[in-house]
């Protein structure tokens, strides 16, 4: 694959990513329009399958003073063992418990109460790396952002987009050849066709959209 098969292999994602279900995160974002609760449902969903963070997405902001929303002062409110409950069984449900209790505290230590929209700003609060900090300025704020998991890193390999050995080489690699326009919607598009087709050790290669640009098919 080169550059100029981006817009072919997008086209081709996007028809793909419309015929799935779509992930968690961008529910979350369809149905509050809020920054904060993308930024929490992306924690939550971190090794985590949908469908069981759905349901702790669910029960945690049950809980919010807006029915459907979490916000910092409902967090506070809450006991970190009170979260632990709301949450179980998403992965390392204790530590993302302890991450949503301080979550309020370091956002009004260091940013006044306000939720940065910026990659390395967002990066400061508890339990959020790169991936979900750009997770939440591509979807909670609809800003320009690569988030890069293990779908877009194995896929865009696969496509020999990128040449890299790990996620944030990825990133990187990614922000110089792809155009901006595609930056939002990478993630959601690789995230589903990975879940759904272009596994890691089974790809479902038959009938693959996009496998005449694949090093995997071709090998």
């Amino acid at each position: 694959m080169t550059t100029s098969d981006i817009p072919e292999v997008n086209r081709a994602l996007k028809k793909e990513f419309i015929s799935a279900n779509a992930p968690i995160i961008e529910l979350i974002k369809a149905q509050t329009d809020d920054p904060f609760s993308v930024l929490v449902g992306t924690i939550l969903s971190s090794r985590t399958k949908d469908a069981c963070t759905a349901g702790a997405v669910k029960r945690l902001f049950s809980h919010g003073e807006t029915p459907g929303k979490i916000t910092p002062n409902d967090l506070r409110r809450l006991t970190t063992k009170q979260i632990e409950k709301l949450i179980y069984p998403v992965g390392f449900y204790r530590a993302k418990a302890v991450h949503l209790k301080k979550l309020p505290v370091v956002l009004d230590e260091l940013f006044g109460g306000v939720l940065p929209s910026t990659v390395e700003e967002l990066c400061n609060l508890p339990g959020v790396g790169r991936k979900t900090a750009n997770l939440t300025v591509a979807i909670g704020f609809d800003l320009p952002a690569i988030c890069v998991d293990v779908h877009v890193h194995r896929i865009s390999n696969r496509l020999e987009l990128v040449k890299t050995k790990t996620p944030y080489e990825t990133e990187m690699a990614l922000r110089k050849v792809l155009p901006i326009r595609y930056w939002k919607t990478w993630n959601s598009y690789l995230v589903s066709f990975g879940q759904t087709r272009c596994g890691g050790q089974r790809p479902k290669c038959e009938d693959c959209p996009i496998k005449r640009f694949c090093k995997w098919h071709k090998s």
